[in-house]
């Protein structure tokens, strides 16, 4: 009796034993291993991202020029895709095709932009009514989730080179930045949504959602404890002027050049335009491909504005006068013979179109006389002897850097060019095989614009803006203030460049572009109420014909804008570049174009310039 009372005692304590050590083993699983807790949390929780909305944009009255509006994507994870799902009932909710379904989820698995087990965006940009329907069935589809986020709209459809445009963030974005960028996060790439991004963007937030076992949500994690709200990215107000920037558009969209406009005293950018155009509103559908990359020859998809070079043709004759007369290598009162050319020497003739006699620097530059800046040239780089060139011409670059030619302005928003301006340097190379050197008759060209000068279309607007401004220019930018917000804009937009040119050489120099409108080579831009000074040019092109170029401000006095066109294979400056400047300085000056010029702006709007066939021709008007 007593053995079986042992036995039974021995069995009572191996249960009690074996219990305690399950007890143990289930402590240690649900208090001690959070490898097991985080599993559990992640079969029964969804995390669902909470994408913020971007920054507003308004133009400097206030108007909107680019909104939210709201979308949905729809992610895949491909691990979690069951194969049997209806696929047929899939792509009917979704409006797509089963060949978009198989290619979309056709992914390069071996390239690291791409895992199985990370959900990348399926569908983008999909519409809210869209949504609806396949909301009460995505339970169905296991392995797609959708994520509610904010789409670009553009209101007016102008600005997309400007504005710039949103595209899913690469494997080196996420890579450099894991804390902001997740696959299938958006993030400028171009323009003001690229160089204000962090500005812009806001912040995600994230809440956690409990589902069932068919993947439907039932309620809040937590009551929400675990959950952070988003913050949305910094409105933003710019220095364009929405309705100038449309009328500018309008002029020359259906040609190839630039229009940028500045007003003077702040530097402040009133009209940036690169033509052709789009609608920013197609960014992402297989119609902005097929506009902006179809065409190699039109580029629809450079900012010409910044990233175009081009000869700058006789508007560079203003500047070339300026440095002259600080130099004093010409005197504002002196001019010279032109008989229709000027002698190099060797029976050799640089030649100069019919115009009257040249008395002054101003009439020089009233009717564009080449004669006189290529002796200027000359001269300039003569300057401290025939045999020093190299010396002469580096003492003219000097000055045209300080105009900030040959070098990135800093304007905000990013990919803008150099320019490029030839120092002694680049002549030593070319000519290094000549045994005297090279010489000033080498490089005339130069004091007309010509050669192997190269400006963008923004440097030629500051050009202006800083002769209009008798002697400063302040860093051209877009961004005027930051909404509801502290934060100010760089002070590097507040500062003045200050030329070493005496206030006094740009009296002469600004009568004669006043004398050009009024009675020259500019007359297109005369106002009858407004004092407009400006000057032409003509940039040759060895390919084909030559560019029509413009600059000029208004009023005389006191200007408040400050604008260059140009317009490639126009012909002469007077063709299209001067009345696309003048007109838009009326419409910025006055709100209206009277209507003795109202058939410049009918000529304008309706002359195309696109090298492009009809059908193709279409979808740009369309």
């Amino acid at each position: 009796m007593k053995q079986l009372e042992n036995r039974k005692n021995i069995i009572i304590g191996f249960v009690i034993l074996a219990s305690l050590m399950l007890l143990i083993k289930l402590a240690g699983l649900q208090l001690f291993d959070l490898s097991y807790r985080t599993q559990a949390k992640e079969a029964a929780l969804y995390k669902l991202r909470q994408v913020p909305s971007r920054g507003m944009i308004i133009d400097r009255k206030g108007k909107l020029f680019v909104a939210n509006t709201p979308s949905y994507d729809i992610l895949a994870t491909f691990n979690k895709i069951d194969p049997a799902m209806d696929t047929t009932k899939f792509c009917e909710l979704l409006g797509i095709t089963k060949e978009y379904f198989i290619a979309t989820l056709n992914k390069d698995w071996k390239s690291v932009r791409f895992n199985k087990k990370v959900p990348f965006v399926f569908l983008p940009k999909l519409s809210p009514d869209r949504f609806a329907a396949f909301k009460e069935q995505i339970y169905k589809f296991p392995g797609f989730q959708a994520e509610l986020r904010s789409t670009r709209a553009y209101p007016d459809s102008v600005g997309a080179h400007v504005l710039g445009y949103l595209n899913e963030a690469d494997v080196r974005e996420i890579e450099l930045r894991p804390e902001e960028y997740a696959p299938g996060d958006y993030i400028g790439k171009s323009g003001l949504e690229k160089y204000y991004e962090d500005e812009l963007r806001g912040k995600k937030g994230i809440s956690y959602i409990l589902k069932d076992v068919n993947g439907r949500k039932i309620e809040s994690f937590e009551d929400g404890k675990l959950d952070s709200a988003s913050t949305p990215g910094l409105e933003m107000r710019v220095t364009l002027d929405l309705e100038l920037q449309k009328y500018a558009e309008k002029l020359i969209g259906n040609k190839r050049g630039s229009v940028v406009a500045i007003e003077p005293s702040t530097g402040e950018i009133l009209a940036m335009v690169s033509a052709p155009t789009y609608d920013p509103n197609i960014v992402g559908t297989p119609k902005f491909d097929s506009i902006v990359n179809f065409d190699k020859l039109n580029k629809a998809g450079l900012n010409r504005a910044i990233k175009g070079q081009y000869p700058p043709g006789s508007i560079f004759k203003c500047l070339a006068a300026l440095i002259g007369l600080q130099r004093e290598v010409i005197t504002a009162d002196k001019g010279i013979y032109c008989g229709g050319g000027y002698h190099i020497g060797g029976g050799k003739i640089q030649k100069c179109h019919a115009h009257p006699q040249i008395s002054n620097v101003s009439q020089a530059i009233q009717y564009s006389c080449n004669s006189y800046f290529f002796d200027l040239m000359r001269k300039s780089v003569n300057y401290y002897g025939d045999k020093k060139p190299g010396e002469g011409l580096d003492t003219f670059v000097n000055y045209l850097r300080e105009f900030g030619l040959g070098s990135r302005l800093g304007v905000d928003i990013p990919s803008e060019n150099h320019g490029y301006i030839p120092d002694s340097k680049y002549y030593d190379k070319v000519y290094k095989r000549e045994v005297n050197g090279w010489r000033a008759t080498y490089m005339l060209s130069i004091g007309i614009g010509q050669g192997e000068l190269e400006l963008t279309v923004l440097q030629m607007a500051n050009i202006t803006a800083a002769i209009a401004n008798r002697g400063y220019w302040i860093k051209p930018h877009l961004i005027k203030e930051f909404i509801n917000s502290d934060r100010k804009i760089p002070a590097e937009y507040k500062e003045k460049h200050i030329m070493r040119i005496d206030q006094q050489h740009y009296v002469p120099v600004i009568d004669g572009m006043e004398m050009a409108v009024r009675a020259g080579t500019a007359t297109r831009a005369f106002l009858d109420d407004i004092v407009v000074c400006g000057k032409t040019g003509t940039s040759e092109n060895p390919h084909g014909e030559d560019h029509s170029v413009f600059f000029g401000f208004a009023p005389k006095d006191n200007p408040k804008i400050a604008i260059a066109v140009f317009v490639e294979n126009a012909g002469f400056g007077a063709r299209y570049a001067v009345p696309i400047g003048s007109l838009m300085i009326e419409k910025y000056l006055t709100g209206t174009i009277r209507k003795p010029r109202q058939y410049l702006e009918d000529d304008m709007i309706s002359k195309s310039l696109l090298l492009l066939p009809p059908q193709e021709l279409a979808l740009y008007e369309q």
